[in-house]
């Protein structure tokens, strides 16, 4: 018998892969990602663990010709019941000295793609009444502090797309689920393709498993929670954080990003024309 449907972005590690790896067994799964090597050797795991027939799709989720392609395919699948929006990827450096071309790469990916495959998505899942889309943001979402304008603004509208779809699906009687998943550091390739070490970033009980991510998203899925932020300490910093006035709130982040401006000045800056290679994007 043939099994529902999962499709992931940024499937080739990190959350992504987690959430493969906890929905492999009852589901079978769409891996989206740029990395086939990757995604085949986790199709091999799941069909010998679990006999899931595993699709995958490889893809680069900043180009608009695969957004689509990506988008014309799971919204044509009449078994689809969740879309993970998680491809992402940072950029390291002040905003005018990292090359635009970067920081338009990582709007077109948490934006652009974002927003076209959760609109495939709401047109298959809607009529049937049925299905789910995460979409994964960060704690970045609620504080910004200097090296992270796009990553910040890029995660902020993806809280706030997901808040505005939850008020139409609901409007709607839909019973259409959306989440948008904020988790503060979590192990993954993610900063070291920064090039940033861990323990300057903060204390190791800061750092989370990405498995424990995926866990409280779909425990949070289950009760159809709008927000949901891993971990009791960034739940408690995110709610503090959120209560505060404009001006204090600025004061504060202005003041933890001191020594946040301190890693900054010792990075090598790169002109505005120099290319960069490809960020990764799982």
């Amino acid at each position: 018998m043939a099994r529902n449907i999962v499709a992931i972005t940024g499937a080739s590690s990190g959350i992504g892969a987690a959430f493969a790896r906890k929905l492999a067994a009852t589901h079978d799964l769409i891996l989206i990602a740029r990395r086939r090597d990757r995604l085949q050797g986790l199709a091999s795991e799941f069909s010998d663990a679990h006999g899931t027939n595993t699709e995958i799709l490889e893809a680069d989720l900043t180009l608009e010709a695969d957004i689509a392609r990506v988008a014309e395919h799971i919204g044509a699948d009449p078994r689809l019941v969740l879309l993970v929006n998680n491809a992402g990827f940072g950029t390291r450096g002040r905003f005018w000295d990292v090359p635009l071309e970067a920081q338009q790469q990582m709007h077109r990916l948490h934006i652009m793609a974002t927003l076209q495959l959760t609109h495939a998505a709401l047109r298959n899942m809607v009529p049937r009444d049925y299905g789910a889309i995460i979409n994964v943001a960060s704690v970045s979402a609620f504080v910004r502090v200097p090296g992270t304008v796009s990553y910040a603004s890029t995660k902020t509208w993806m809280t706030t797309f997901t808040e505005g779809i939850y008020l139409e699906l609901k409007s709607a009687h839909s019973n259409v689920v959306v989440q948008a998943l904020c988790p503060g550091y979590t192990y993954s390739e993610f900063h070291e393709t920064l090039g940033v070490q861990r323990e300057t970033l903060g204390s190791p009980a800061l750092w989370m498993p990405a498995e424990e991510v995926v866990d409280a998203s779909l425990a949070g899925l289950g009760r159809r929670k709008l927000f949901v932020v891993p971990g009791w300490r960034y739940r408690l910093f995110t709610a503090f954080v959120s209560k505060l006035p404009s001006a204090l709130r600025l004061q504060l982040q202005a003041a933890s990003g001191k020594a946040r401006s301190r890693q900054l000045e010792l990075t090598v800056q790169v002109p505005a024309t120099a290319k960069l290679p490809p960020p990764d994007r799982t």
